[in-house]
């Protein structure tokens, strides 16, 4: 991987995955065919401190249900796009209406959906059961896995190094 501080320094926004990132890829399915998945309170506190420190937070996700919308507005995340299946297509029509450009996102994602993003933005971060094709040179591998706080980790890496910040109080 490249330099890490680099390539956090000018992160503006972190975009992610959630089935295998968020979660630990497990859905429990009831009776009635409804599902739902566990997600740690970890990643959502990370996501919280990125939040209050100006760095937005989207979800690009290509699974779509209730238990994922609901976990992410409470986080407060505003930018939640599920059920997609051209992730590069959200991913450029979001840095679009965001004013921003690849070289200021870091994204996390576990899966082939998520490569094309990956291979574009500034910091690209996968977990450790992500599928062979993402344990590339230029991708972070997270230490904690999907679902155990990966994103936390994440998060933590963007307060330290980004310049865009804003304190941690």
């Amino acid at each position: 991987m490249k330099d890490l501080a680099q390539s956090l320094r000018n992160i503006k926004i972190l975009i992610s995955d959630v089935d295998g990132v968020m979660t630990d890829s497990r859905i429990w399915l009831n009776a009635n065919g409804d599902w739902t998945r566990a997600f740690t309170v970890r990643d959502g506190i990370g996501i919280k401190r990125l939040l209050k420190a100006g760095i937005p937070v989207a979800i690009i996700s290509g699974g779509k249900s209730n238990d994922v919308q609901t976990r992410m507005e409470f986080l407060g995340i505003e930018e939640i796009h599920l059920g997609i299946e051209d992730k590069k297509e959200v991913f450029l029509n979001l840095l679009d209406r965001k004013k921003l450009k690849p070289e200021e996102c870091a994204y996390i994602g576990d899966d082939l959906p998520d490569l094309p993003i990956l291979n574009q933005v500034a910091f690209a971060a996968t977990v450790p059961e992500a599928v062979d094709d993402l344990h590339g040179e230029n991708i972070y591998v997270t230490r904690l896995h999907g679902g155990q706080g990966a994103v936390r980790e994440v998060c933590d890496l963007i307060m330290q190094h980004s310049q865009y910040a804003k304190g941690d109080s």
